[in-house]
């Protein structure tokens, strides 16, 4: 279509060729709903098989207390604590000693959130290590030692050092299934979250949800029955030092995470930061953080919920020939 001019020519109109859209990256698809809910409950199902596998008497005397024997170089639970420089090695010892424990395994499933948090940057050097261990161990810390504090304060009034029993079972037991429940509710949540069948408060904030993982590896304390646990607390309690008690069950944590956050580091080494760009991905990292934390949180609930409570004549739970 031309219009006339003044003069009687005709202009001819062009029209300007549209820019070119800026490339965007290409958008990794979602897992469908049915994919995410196969992988919940194929991890929660891992959960209930481990319970039941689960031989306490392996990772608590077998690797537990040799473990400590041979890093104190002598009997862990028989020698007395001699002196608060001895007490304070004690509580790092027993608590490497006790990494594999039911009361401390759910903490393998802070690699997956550890992980997403390390990810986000786009240099995955050693910043990117350090960073997610940091704010694990500041949420870690932040609840183990206040309760070191407290426990201290509190001595023989918390149920946790009680001799007493309730219906056959021991009232410090009744205190580990109703913290650890609570604890494995939690997990559970964080991977049904994650896998994006709930609702995910730390969707956009992944230090957060490391912060909350380290929480929650710290309230294992709350509930611990390990014996050479219960050694530390009743020697903490001795002291009638809250720092003590602070610093004594710092260092327990700090041992438990140890090896965890050793794993986390040989991945990132190891794989020359390859790892943490391969868990960039949302659909990777949303796979392996929700299927470790829905496992290990199924898994600490059906533990210390059923399975303890059944060795004390509370309800039923299949046992194995070896446990």
């Amino acid at each position: 279509m031309t219009d006339p001019t003044t003069d009687g020519s005709e202009a001819i109109h062009v029209h300007p060729t549209p820019e070119a859209p800026a490339r965007r990256a290409p958008v990794e698809p979602v897992a469908p709903p049915a994919g995410r809910r196969r992988t919940a409950v194929i991890s929660a199902a891992a959960g209930v098989l481990l319970a039941v596998l689960w031989s306490f008497e392996l990772v608590d005397s077998v690797i537990g207390d040799t473990v400590a024997d041979t890093l104190l170089g002598h009997d862990a639970k028989g020698a007395a604590i001699s002196g608060t420089a001895a007490g304070l090695l004690f509580a790092f010892v027993s608590g490497f000693a006790g990494t594999f424990t039911a009361c401390n395994i759910a903490m393998a499933a802070s690699v997956g959130p550890m992980s997403q948090a390390g990810a986000t940057g786009r240099r995955h050097g050693v910043r990117s290590l350090l960073r997610p261990v940091a704010w694990l161990t500041v949420g870690m810390l932040a609840v183990s030692a206040t309760y070191g504090a407290l426990g201290v304060l509190l001595g023989e009034r918390l149920p946790q050092l009680s001799t007493d029993t309730v219906g056959g079972m021991p009232v410090r037991l009744i205190q580990s299934s109703v913290v650890f429940g609570l604890i494995g509710l939690a997990l559970t949540y964080l991977g049904l979250a994650a896998l994006g069948l709930l609702p995910d408060v730390f969707a956009a904030r992944p230090v957060a949800r490391v912060v909350v993982m380290g929480a929650l590896v710290g309230g294992f304390l709350v509930g611990r029955p390990y014996p050479l646990f219960n050694k530390l607390f009743h020697w903490a309690v001795d002291t009638g030092n809250p720092g003590y008690g602070a610093l004594a069950f710092a260092l327990q944590s700090l041992g438990n995470i140890l090896i965890v956050a050793a794993l986390f580091a040989v991945l990132i080494l190891v794989s020359r930061g390859r790892f943490l760009g391969w868990m960039a991905s949302p659909r990777r990292a949303a796979t392996v953080t929700g299927s470790l934390l829905v496992a290990l949180g199924v898994f600490t609930v059906v533990y210390w919920d059923l399975r303890v409570p059944a060795i004390f004549g509370v309800g039923w739970f299949p046992t194995m020939p070896y446990n």
